[in-house]
C-alpha cells in the first residue's frame, strides 16, 4: 500500500511531529512506512511501550483526617461550602 502526501501529514500530525516538504524527502519516508507495513507481526501481542511499566502500590492509609473544611477553604466559587461540597458549572442538560 502507498501513502499518499496528505496521509502521510495526516499520520505526522497524529503522532505529533512535524514534518514538511522542506526537511524531508517525502519520498523516502514513504518508502520506510511501506517496509513497515509489509512486517509480519502475527502472534504478536500488541504493547503501550517496549518497556514495562508497574506502578508501585501502597496502601490506603488517612494521614490527616477531618480536612474538609480546610479543603474547602480554597473553592473560589464558595457556593457549595456551607453545604459540604465544591459546587461547578453545569455540563450536562438535563429534565
Amino acid at each position: 500500500m502507498a501513502f499518499s502526501k496528505q496521509q502521510l501529514h495526516k499520520f505526522a500530525n497524529l503522532i505529533r511531529i512535524d514534518i514538511s516538504d522542506e526537511k524531508m524527502n517525502i519520498d523516502s519516508v514513504i518508502d520506510w512506512l511501506d517496509k513497515l507495513q509489509k512486517i509480519d507481526t502475527t502472534g504478536i501481542k500488541p504493547m503501550l511501550s517496549p518497556a514495562e511499566h508497574k506502578l508501585p502500590l501502597r496502601e490506603d492509609i488517612v494521614t490527616e483526617p477531618n480536612m474538609r473544611d480546610k479543603i474547602l477553604a480554597n473553592d473560589p466559587d464558595k457556593t457549595g461550602v456551607s453545604r459540604g461540597y465544591f459546587a461547578v458549572p453545569k455540563v450536562m442538560d438535563g429534565d
